[in-house]
């Protein structure tokens, strides 16, 4: 009896030591965690940021069958693209060139709950491929800024053909180009040895920020992301609201709030190429008649907007750190992402020695 009470205190005091250490652990963890509050208007990009920095550092879609989950949300993105496609024509009063594509196809592929696909059958392949290649469409595709459509819309029509094959495998490209809606708070660890980078991507809940928004006094840093090509672009739930009106509004709640006074601000100007390519037929000036640069002056065109949002920062003292980017182009992205650490660890320095 006395040799099993024995056993049993061992074992017990064999875990608590464990308890202990984990304990330990976890306090030196959160000692050296700091924490990156990533803020943006939807479709400013910063789930493609996130998915580029787990790829430069190693901790997203290493395996097969983590490239297969993302099947079903390519099939999602093409479906998606093409039913706002076909409302838009409606709406923009767009006619269609071929009447099967009218009275069959557009019929076929908006009988489609895009949200639930997860196969790709042949005869939504030619439904979509016909749509695509019509005029009408394309003249719809070419007037998306009246309109919500994803970026990467035409990468994936164009690469249909791939993608309905029976052994597709995603790429990382189109890991990193697919959308899949952020509707809740998504954390993302990069364990860089001497510290821990935890960003927190609060989605959609943005909307919602008063609610929650004390819960991130002590955030090491903001990082905001927004899209350059957005001067332009409605908004989705709004046929006159400009995107990038409400993105400055939300990053000058952001940086003049009493809970971030201490934390630095990263401003991500995401999408540059995407500007690059609308600044040669979409006038800057015919959006904001403040800017007096060259029409099709893409770098005019990025300082403009960058000084617009930082003149938004009523603070002379606290800097605002900038970066211009394409979040699809993984080598770019893996450069500024060296450079934002770098930010980081500076701040979360000057913090320590304030406190």
């Amino acid at each position: 009896m006395m040799h099993c009470f024995s056993a049993e205190v061992r074992k017990q005091k064999q875990t608590n030591r464990e308890i202990e250490k984990q304990l330990l652990l976890d306090r030196k963890n959160q000692r050296r965690k700091l924490k990156i509050l990533l803020v943006g208007i939807e479709e400013s990009g910063k789930s493609t940021i996130m998915k580029q920095m787990c790829i430069t550092c190693g901790t997203h879609h290493s395996t097969e069958e983590d490239k297969r989950s993302y099947i079903k949300f390519v099939y999602r993105n093409i479906f998606m693209s093409m039913h706002s496609m076909i409302c838009a024509m409606d709406t923009l009063k767009i006619q269609y060139r071929h009447r099967r594509n009218e009275r069959e196809y557009a019929i076929l592929v908006q009988s489609v709950d895009y949200k639930t696909v997860t196969t790709f059958e042949s005869q939504y392949v030619e439904a979509i491929k016909s749509l695509w290649n019509d005029p009408g469409i394309k003249e719809c595709y070419d007037r998306r800024r009246e309109y919500q459509l994803t970026d990467s819309t035409k990468y994936f029509l164009e690469n249909i053909d791939r993608i309905v094959a029976p052994d597709y495998l995603p790429t990382e490209q189109d890991i990193v180009r697919v959308r899949i809606p952020t509707t809740e708070l998504i954390e993302y660890s990069f364990d860089l040895e001497n510290v821990i980078l935890q960003f927190v991507d609060v989605g959609r809940q943005m909307s919602e920020y008063r609610k929650w928004i004390h819960c991130f006094e002590n955030v090491t840093s903001i990082m905001f992301v927004a899209a350059l090509s957005d001067y332009d672009k409605v908004l989705g739930e709004s046929d006159t609201e400009n995107a990038m009106d409400k993105s400055k509004a939300l990053f000058r709640t952001i940086i003049t709030n009493t809970w971030f006074t201490n934390s630095s601000v990263i401003l991500f100007l995401n999408k540059k190429d995407l500007l690059e390519e609308k600044i040669m037929h979409s006038h800057l000036v015919d959006y904001f008649p403040e800017f007096d640069g060259l029409k099709r002056d893409a770098q005019a065109a990025r300082e403009f907007i960058l000084k617009m949002y930082v003149d938004l920062n009523p603070d002379s003292e606290k800097i605002i750190y900038s970066h211009f980017d394409c979040a699809i182009d993984g080598e770019h992205t893996r450069f500024v992402f060296n450079a934002i650490k770098d930010t980081i660890l500076q701040s979360s320095l000057k913090q320590y020695k304030l406190n």
